[in-house]
């Protein structure tokens, strides 16, 4: 095989057959297959995430991200009867949020809910995103104000790969077991895996903290231009914990639970140790982790900036090289799918 360039988009391709994109979790959550690599030993070993433990590196310190969904996803209709369908992706400050709008749409143009919530257009962004503000009996919205609404109308923003609609039961599975801080409109897939009872016995016997990056649409974009490095990254809100910041000082060995507490801590070590902010880290094999030694993840689509960060770890070949595992042992892949452990 000829040596891949890192810095080529073509280089993170892979082809999947559809059976092997899950559609739903396995149930329960922690009886999902688990690759764990050790590159130590540059050696496989096929298990499931009910063994975590056993595959920890001691005296490690687990960072999970404790954002939680949103239902982001809007159903509503133009003044001409044109039905739209609406991604919230971010807010931009306390009443423009950034979203996607599926259908052909104008500035000032409005958009009706139930609920009597009606948004109108800002701005159109040449990334096919748009700015707009959210009203309530034309009451001007905030965003903390229009949480609990959509709540009520709006949809768990499942993957557009899954290609179904969201149902009841996705509003728990497609929701992490210690989720506490409303704003992603993706789950952070890895930590999908935990129950409660796993998540509390790992907490006790391994040093643990929190983070929060409210994951946002573009997390699913695939790189589209031919050198990964003119990818425009997308950028996240985050914020770090008194007790992440003092593991990060320390030096414990951290285990990251996903690409986007990965994303976080080192972002924060990365750009100046501000606790809190916009992250538009980029990861990949000439931009290497500089803090966090492990991780825990999924198997990602791609051309995703998600496997490329994958492959800041292991390199490009290693990386490809356990996907190919992992599709020949019938692994789970996506947001449902089965997870995978580098130490």
């Amino acid at each position: 095989m000829n040596k891949l360039d890192p810095l080529l988009t073509s280089s993170y391709d892979f082809t999947l057959a559809s059976e092997l994109i899950a559609t739903h979790p396995v149930e329960p959550r922690d009886s999902a297959k688990m690759l764990v690599y050790n590159r130590n030993s540059d050696t496989i070993t096929h298990t499931y995430f009910y063994e975590l433990e056993n595959y920890i590196p001691k005296e490690s310190a687990l960072i999970f991200n404790d954002t939680k969904v949103i239902k982001a996803r809007l159903y509503g209709q133009k003044e001409s009867g044109g039905k739209v369908e609406l991604l919230i992706n971010r807010p931009l400050n306390a009443t423009e949020i950034n979203v996607y709008i599926r259908g052909k749409v104008k500035v000032d143009m409005k958009i009706f809910f139930d609920e009597n919530l009606t948004c109108k257009l800002v701005k159109l962004h040449e990334d096919g995103s748009r700015d707009v503000e959210f009203f309530q009996n034309e009451h001007l919205l905030r965003f903390e104000d229009l949480l609990p609404i959509i709540e009520n109308i709006g949809h768990i923003p499942l993957p557009p790969y899954l290609q179904r609609e969201d149902a009841k039961e996705d509003e728990s599975d497609y929701q992490t077991v210690f989720a506490a801080y409303e704003g992603a409109v993706a789950a952070p897939t890895a930590s999908l895996h935990f129950t409660k009872e796993q998540h509390k016995r790992v907490c006790k016997n391994f040093k643990h903290a929190y983070v929060t990056l409210h994951v946002g649409a573009g997390t699913f974009k695939p790189v589209e231009e031919r050198e990964i490095l003119n990818h425009p990254m997308h950028s996240e809100y985050y914020d770090v914990s008194k007790e992440a910041e003092d593991l990060i000082a320390s030096d414990t060995p951290i285990l990251c639970v996903g690409t986007t507490s990965t994303r976080t801590i080192e972002y924060y070590v990365q750009y100046g140790k501000k606790n809190h902010g916009e992250a538009n880290l980029f990861l990949h094999p000439n931009n290497k982790p500089q803090r966090v030694n492990h991780l825990l993840t999924n198997f990602h689509l791609p051309k995703s900036t998600l496997l490329m960060l994958v492959a800041s770890f292991v390199g490009v070949e290693k990386a490809l090289a356990l996907y190919e595992e992992a599709i020949q042992n019938k692994y789970r892949f996506y947001s449902y799918g089965d997870a995978m452990l580098i130490i």
